[in-house]
């Protein structure tokens, strides 16, 4: 049945998209995907990827960062972990062991109406590169 995880038809585009995002830690999106595999796959089209990118989605293969810079950002790790943001220039960054050591809790933790077994954890911030072009201009 179509849609099922392992189900969908192998193609060339298929496993480029996904090699390229897993490949990365710069979590990207499509536009950047669609930029770098169009060389090499001219008959490749933006529509392609985002089709591919929400197949990806929905067998658990990607996960969503969430929009940065108006643009959806995906990540190939999907192993539970938090995002930090830069809200200068968009980079988006795993937390590290250390950050994520200290923000752990025990799952599955039950609240009224809910059993919480996951979190998606997204810091907003400066990265040290824009953060120390913002000190030498004074921002």
């Amino acid at each position: 049945m179509p849609g099922m995880t392992g189900m969908r038809k192998r193609s060339k585009k298929r496993d480029a998209i996904l090699e390229l995002i897993r490949s990365v830690t710069t979590h990207p999106g499509a536009q950047w995907i669609y930029d770098q595999l169009k060389p090499s796959i001219p008959d490749l089209s933006l529509g392609t990827v985002y089709r591919n990118i929400s197949v990806f989605r929905e067998e658990g293969l990607v996960e969503s960062v969430g929009v940065v810079d108006r643009e959806e950002r995906f990540d190939g790790d999907t192993s539970p972990h938090g995002h930090a943001v830069c809200t200068r220039c968009g980079k988006v960054a795993d937390l590290s062991a250390e950050v994520q050591a200290v923000l752990a809790g025990n799952f599955p933790v039950e609240i009224p109406g809910f059993t919480i077994d996951k979190r998606n954890t997204v810091f907003y911030g400066l990265c040290s590169r824009c953060k120390e072009e913002a000190a030498r201009n004074g921002r």
